[in-house]
């Protein structure tokens, strides 16, 4: 047990060991000058018998170099126990810098006897270099406990304390997707693996511009479901480059496929480059549903305001709206001009003319009732509000090359079907988001409805850029993992989900995908992201100084993982976030916090040699113009045709009495 007594009784036997180094250091000088002290009869006889009689019968004492290792070695002991004041600033290159000068100068002035000179200057200078070599080692060795040991000196950022065991084990199955990685723990740099082992789950793979998650993660899930035989639907905003990727892996893993798939691209700007898809294929929308979901679809996506503003008046009558037109198409000549280029066209008829012609269709009749009211009635400033946001919507679709792509019939979407499997790319523009995106955002819901069915080949749903486009993916992500249906979306800030989504559907596609991966995020997203990795126990160290010591405090608490600030601070290709498992193959280190390693020498090989995406047809402006031309004389051969049909509609009677005795409405 240590008491005061006994830390006294420690000191007094250090001091004595010191203070006898010295008493011994002097003996030592006084036989090196004894030469020089008996020339000038400065010697003690008394002294003279008890160091030498000593240091004959001593043998640490009998020669020069022993006698100094022996004095050297009672300074040591006497040194173990000394405490000096702690010092925050004093660090240990100085010291043992030092210390070694000491050394040298106090075992290499032996050198100095062997000089050929006066032996009184000689002497003095011996003893002058040793002195100075033996305060030197003092100095330096007392100094050293003055250094305050501890973690927070040699961990300031706690990266130690923020490392955790991560998954090293790579797990392979017929679906999986692994990335290899390396991580950093207690202070050591391990290799381990990003296992994919449910990819069907969804997938989140957030990070702002230039973190590398399209590099790092998007492409390489690409690239390695193509070998694991997937269907796609690319989702590729900066056409052609994500399109490339996946059009040359193809290439290479065709054969693997039970039935090798077919590669398709809808792009709107290169139309050598592209095939022609009819959105609204009538074959594929069975019922009214349908047909309401692609309208509110597509207008959600050319109103991204409405997205908070669902169940407003002004906001679902301009869907209804669509939706009668496209259903009207859906029936009418067994669908023969049932696109979205004739719709667009017949929206913009005038009103009287074309509530004529949509009241032929019964199916549609409680649709169109409220409009045909609000004109009967005179209500035309209540119509214009109901149906002018729908009108000037559309109009902004029109364009020669949206219509040639969206009225043609080259593929269906249907691209996880087992004996027609295809691989389709949608490429965007980022200068023209606002009009692309909306139409693509059409394409991706009418595919959604299609895929999502038993017994289809396993479908990957890649979306880099996410909320450029307005799908509904949360109801696919909760219902079609059975289905073998992967999804991943890249998005920049969770931000941008609430922007584009609101607040409510943001939250709930964030919340139902079972593995996220992320890196550099800000403010409210990497907040969420460090609460949802979790936390573990650190250690914590403080330091209490006082004049002799030095007190240390340790526990041990639960802190974040990952904290805010780190995941802030990413560098490119460094990602954060937790994998889902599976039943058959549990995982217990499911949060990450790794650098994606890659060879970007053979990537580079790679790039290098893709073949470019091959010209589909040549297509020349006067086919386009022409296209444009036919579909706007469709819709007036579908007005001009229901002329006598509407002759008999008790609806349109009432309709041209109200024009009648109302001119001015009617032309309204």
């Amino acid at each position: 047990m240590e008491t005061g007594e006994n830390i006294q009784a420690l000191r007094k036997i250090l001091d004595f060991l010191r203070f006898g180094s010295i008493l011994l250091l002097l003996s030592h000088f006084y036989a090196a000058s004894y030469e020089t002290l008996s020339e000038e009869n400065l010697n003690i006889i008394l002294i003279d018998k008890l160091i030498f009689n000593f240091s004959e019968k001593s043998f640490m004492l009998n020669g020069i170099t022993r006698s100094k290792c022996f004095i050297l070695l009672l300074l040591l002991i006497s040194l173990l126990g000394v405490k000096g004041k702690k010092d925050e600033k004093q660090t240990i290159l100085p010291l043992c810098i030092l210390t070694a000068g000491g050394l040298a100068f106090y075992f290499l002035s032996v050198f100095l006897l062997e000089i050929d000179a006066n032996p009184a200057t000689i002497t003095s200078w011996y003893i002058t270099t040793t002195s100075l070599g033996y305060v030197a080692i003092l100095t330096g060795l007392s100094r050293i406990s003055r250094i305050i040991k501890g973690k927070q000196k040699k961990d300031i950022f706690n990266d130690f304390n923020e490392s955790f065991p991560q998954q090293e084990q790579l797990i392979v199955n017929q679906y999986s997707v692994n990335i290899p990685m390396e991580y950093t723990f207690q202070g050591k740099i391990r290799k381990g693996w990003l296992n994919w082992q449910n990819p069907f789950r969804g997938t989140i793979c957030a990070g702002t511009p230039g973190s590398g998650k399209s590099l790092f993660v998007i492409n390489t899930f690409i690239r390695q479901l193509v070998e694991r035989q997937f269907t796609f639907g690319l989702y590729d905003l900066k056409f052609p480059e994500q399109t490339t990727i996946l059009y040359n892996h193809l290439l290479k893993h065709a054969h693997k496929y039970p039935v090798k798939p077919s590669f398709h691209i809808i792009n709107f700007d290169d139309l050598s480059r592209t095939h022609r898809c009819n959105v609204l294929f009538p074959d594929n929308m069975t019922d009214l549903t349908d047909a309401t979901d692609a309208a509110r679809t597509l207008m959600m996506a050319l109103n991204r305001q409405w997205q908070s503003k669902e169940g407003d008046f002004f906001v679902e009558s301009p869907i209804i709206f669509v939706t009668a037109i496209f259903w009207y198409l859906k029936k009418f000549a067994g669908g023969k001009y049932c696109t979205l280029p004739h719709a667009i066209e017949l929206a913009q008829v005038d009103y009287f003319d074309l509530f004529e012609v949509l009241s032929m269709e019964r199916e549609i009749e409680v649709f169109i009732n409220p409009f045909c009211s609000a004109l009967i009635r005179g209500a035309a400033e209540q119509l214009e509000g109901q149906i002018a946001s729908a009108k000037i919507s559309l109009a902004r679709l029109v364009s020669p090359s949206l219509y040639y792509v969206l009225s043609g019939n080259d593929f269906s979407l249907d691209i996880n079907n087992p004996q027609n499997p295809k691989v389709v790319c949608f490429g965007n523009n980022p200068s023209k988001v606002a009009t692309y995106g909306a139409v693509l955002s059409l394409y991706v819901e009418r595919m959604h409805k299609l895929v999502n069915k038993k017994h289809q080949r396993p479908c990957a749903l890649i979306y880099d850029e996410f909320p450029t486009l307005t799908a509904q993916v949360d109801m696919l992500i909760s219902t079609a993992r059975s289905n073998l249906i992967c999804v991943l979306l890249g998005i920049q800030d969770f931000s941008q989900l609430v922007r584009d989504y609101g607040k409510e559907k943001a939250e709930v596609i964030m919340n139902i995908c079972g593995n996220i991966v992320s890196g550099q995020v800000l403010g409210e997203s990497s907040k969420s992201l460090s609460e949802r990795i979790g936390k573990i126990n650190q250690e914590k160290e403080s330091l209490s100084i006082n004049t002799n010591d030095v007190s240390v405090s340790k526990s041990t608490q639960l802190e974040s993982a990952i904290p805010v600030s780190r995941i802030s601070n990413l560098t490119s290709g460094e990602f954060v976030g937790a994998l889902a498992d599976s039943p058959q193959q549990p995982v217990k280190n499911k949060a990450f916090h790794c650098k994606i390693t890659m060879d970007f020498d053979a990537l580079k090989k790679e790039q290098e040699a893709y073949k470019e995406i091959p010209i589909i047809r040549n297509v020349d402006d006067s086919v386009v113009m022409q296209n444009f031309y036919q579909i706007k004389a469709d819709v007036q051969e579908i007005i001009q045709s229901e002329k006598d049909r509407i002759n008999n509609n008790p609806m349109v009677k009432q309709l041209r009495a109200k024009q009648k005795k109302s001119p001015e409405t009617a032309s309204n």
